[in-house]
């Protein structure tokens, strides 16, 4: 199961690391992802990963 917030489909981020040379690397930025009980929209509790926004602007109930 790969690491996606359930409610807002954010997962990681891919880009360059610079140096202080400008040497370009790959690299990847995770996605802050809370592994919580919510209670979905048919009222069954769920534990599902969620992103820290999602759970600060409050888009999910907790179980």
């Amino acid at each position: 199961m790969p690491r996606v917030c359930a409610v807002t489909g954010k997962k990681f981020m891919s880009g360059n690391q610079r140096s202080h040379s400008m040497h370009a690397t790959r690299k990847l930025w995770k996605a802050n992802l809370q592994k919580v009980r919510i209670v979905d929209e048919n009222g069954q509790v769920k534990r599902v990963y969620v992103s820290a926004r999602a759970l600060k602007s409050g888009k999910v109930t907790r179980a």
